[in-house]
């Protein structure tokens, strides 16, 4: 097995890889006007507010955007490989890996689940599959 290279989450970024290495996927949410946010940050773009929660994603979403790799800078990963962009369900956008299918086969609004890879007690990483029908 290669190494990969991992992220180094600090501040509110550390609290969502942290909540991933738990097998949850987390969004943070305005506690005053209720919208969803990610990446995570210190006030809501909506209403300004500084008061927010970690609250439960579904961990399901659409197929936004996405781009084939063909030459990999973590010898980790084999090219060609895809980097998605997902719309989820609550609304903000996440970016991951893609697993099950060939990148080939990715389309505009494709229904996507995600996957969750613990790979130590703070980090989890995000992947994507086509949802099952």
């Amino acid at each position: 097995m290669v190494d990969r290279i991992l992220p180094s989450p600090m501040g509110l970024n550390a609290e969502f890889y942290e909540f991933c290495a738990r097998g949850e996927l987390r969004l943070q949410r305005c506690a005053k006007c209720a919208t969803w946010r990610h990446p995570p940050r210190h006030r809501c773009a909506v209403c300004g507010a500084l008061e927010a929660t970690w609250e439960p994603a579904s961990g399901r979403g659409r197929v936004y955007s996405w781009t084939v790799t063909h030459d990999a800078i973590d010898p980790a990963f084999k090219p060609p490989y895809a980097v998605v962009v997902v719309e989820t369900d609550e609304g903000p956008r996440l970016v991951g890996g893609l697993r099950g299918i060939n990148p080939s086969e990715l389309r505009i609004d494709m229904p996507i689940t995600v996957e969750l890879e613990r790979v130590s007690d703070t980090i989890g990483l995000l992947w994507f599959r086509p949802a099952q029908p």
